[in-house]
């Protein structure tokens, strides 16, 4: 068999797919930005192709992260021991700095991290859009194609500041009808529903305790009406749980469902404080959740109930969250965590080394409704993938090539491929000069810290 055209050939790997067959000493071909062979045994024959090794490496599918804040990345390691609701107060003034700079380095830095973990898809949730700030929505969608990731900007928003019983100062939040103009013209400028887009917009109010009941009900109308999915904050934290009890008299999800936030076009970001009713309504309702185990032990929210939402039948996916609450960024560290604290409160059986990747990648092609493009190693899809080496010291006597990468230390990623094109090789992003960035994350954290008199 010959193939030709622009290809890709990776050799000798072994093969995860994740959507069924695991191929050691496999292959994959890549043309373009689509892949078009995965098998077991040597690569075919390829014409001018470019030829990479994969013995000693394990291939996966790129991995989707489905929940985060960009602009975090310049704001890290403050208030470290602090309560989602002390950490918010904290921040929120550092945050009213931001602008589209700090914006787009920010952005910058966390995504190329990103890409270093294996990540080839991103969502963002951004909700801080202060007065004088510019285009920050702009500056972190020119970061996401600068280092080359597949991007679903989430438009968020906050209208409920303190002086109305909110928990943000009313400085950072907007009016409803700015928010709602806003949300539709980014709608119109940035989202792309064609097959293979690099760029998808979601509309994201921020969390019920920053945002009114009319705003959360208009923008999922809007959505509804645009095609464009939905996200938020939901049951984070016991301080959520009691705050939406004593102004609603509800729990957060019955609140929100009051509001039309439920289905198969929404999805949650925590959700960690879930009775069993809510379990089984989002499950039945194939409701979307973005499983954040590293942030939420930060914050001492707790651990989400993994095993119980998959079963219940809801899409469950991994995010990293922003990294003022998970400095590190990683999303395979995700992966790990998520094993590991399923397990810690489940025992070894409520979560394999095998869903655990599977939350990663399947599973956020799901909850960002993209199953047919991402998520799995086969023929048609996309050509998103990570190739990890599994041969070095750290791994190499692992039996599982699968546990190696869940279980051990994270290993060197020797090629990153999105849509095709690569964005790491060798363990180094090779689209944007992070030795750059590191220097102008650091001048941008200074600035921000100083602007906040701090």
């Amino acid at each position: 068999m010959t193939i030709t055209g622009s290809t890709t050939v990776i050799d000798g790997a072994h093969v995860v797919t994740v959507s069924g067959a695991e191929h050691a000493g496999g292959h994959v071909v890549v043309e373009g930005n689509r892949i078009t062979a995965v098998g077991a045994g040597p690569a075919p024959r390829v014409e001018g192709a470019r030829v990479v090794d994969g013995r000693g490496c394990l291939l996966t599918p790129g991995f989707v992260n489905t929940h985060n804040h960009l602009y975090q990345w310049v704001t890290r390691g403050l208030a470290v021991d602090a309560t989602l609701f002390e950490w918010l107060t904290t921040l929120y003034p550092v945050w009213a700095g931001i602008d589209e700079h700090a914006v787009h380095v920010s952005a910058s830095a966390a995504l190329a991290q990103l890409a270093l973990t294996g990540c080839t898809t991103s969502t963002d949730h951004h909700y801080v859009f202060p007065r004088e700030g510019g285009d920050v929505l702009a500056a972190e969608i020119r970061a996401a194609q600068d280092v080359g990731l597949r991007f679903h900007p989430c438009r968020g928003s906050m209208d409920l500041g303190r002086s109305d019983g909110g928990l943000p100062p009313d400085d950072v939040v907007e009016d409803r009808d700015t928010v709602l103009a806003a949300s539709e013209a980014a709608i119109d400028r940035w989202h792309d529903p064609s097959p293979g887009s690099m760029v998808r917009v979601a509309l994201a109010p921020c969390s019920p305790f920053s945002v009114t009941g009319e705003l959360m009900r208009e923008s999922a109308e809007l959505a509804r009406r645009r095609g464009v999915l939905l996200h938020t904050h939901l049951a984070e934290t016991v301080d959520e749980v009691d705050f939406c009890r004593e102004r609603f008299g509800r729990t957060p999800l019955e609140y929100v469902e009051q509001l039309g936030w439920i289905g198969e076009d929404v999805w949650f970001a925590h959700t960690v404080h879930l009775d069993d009713d809510g379990v089984k309504k989002i499950g039945a309702t194939a409701t979307g959740v973005a499983h954040c185990p590293s942030s939420n032990a930060r914050l001492g929210a707790g651990i989400a109930p993994v095993r119980s939402l998959r079963e219940a039948g809801a899409r469950v996916a991994l995010g990293v969250d922003g990294a003022a609450s998970n400095e590190a960024g990683s999303l395979l560290e995700e992966v790990r965590h998520a094993l590991l604290f399923a397990r810690a409160v489940g025992g070894p059986q409520a979560l394999s080394v095998r869903e655990a990747l599977e939350l990663a990648t399947l599973g956020g092609a799901a909850v960002v409704g993209r199953s047919d493009e991402i998520g799995s190693l086969e023929v048609g899809k996309l050509a998103d993938l990570a190739l990890w080496r599994i041969d070095g010291l750290a791994h190499a006597d692992v039996d599982d090539p699968v546990a190696a990468l869940v279980l051990g230390t994270p290993p060197p990623l020797e090629l990153l491929l999105v849509n095709g094109r690569p964005v790491v090789e060798r363990d180094r992003v090779r689209t944007v000069d992070v030795d750059a960035l590191a220097r102008e994350c650091e001048a941008v954290h200074r600035t921000l810290l100083d602007k906040a008199g701090r």
